[in-house]
């Protein structure tokens, strides 16, 4: 299968199992009830690893502006194709009362941090 979107041969858009980074910022976050939630903002890549730990979800202004953003483990986000966005097992309330920050509010995002955010959506830490 050929690549989507290729500059010399890398792939800067999507193939069938890998997406850029680019393209899930910005994706829409769905409870499963096909409530829009909100969306990926950015997330968080551990250097070494190179698996991502967080999705960091928008959640909560208008039109950006108040937006608080909610660090969620990466496995709590499943994908899907015909909604074209993240679906997650949560309810607006647990969203609401997570671990959450303002845009220039970031937290350190370390061990203590991760085991908080983890261990509030019941989510293995093991990073």
């Amino acid at each position: 299968m050929a690549d989507i979107g290729t500059t010399n041969g890398t792939a800067t858009d999507e193939t069938n199992r890998l997406i850029a980074s680019n393209k899930v910022e910005g994706t829409a976050v769905y409870d499963r009830d096909r409530n829009k939630l909100g969306s990926v903002y950015n997330f968080m890549v551990d250097k070494r690893s190179g698996q991502v730990e967080y999705a960091v979800m928008s959640f909560g202004g208008f039109l950006g502006i108040g937006d608080d953003y909610h660090p969620l483990p990466w496995d709590q986000l499943t994908y899907d194709t015909d909604q074209g966005g993240y679906v997650v097992s949560l309810s607006r309330e647990q969203l609401e009362g997570g671990p959450r920050y303002r845009g220039g509010e970031e937290p350190t995002f370390n061990r203590d941090y991760g085991r908080e955010v983890y261990g509030y959506y019941g989510s293995p830490y093991a990073f």
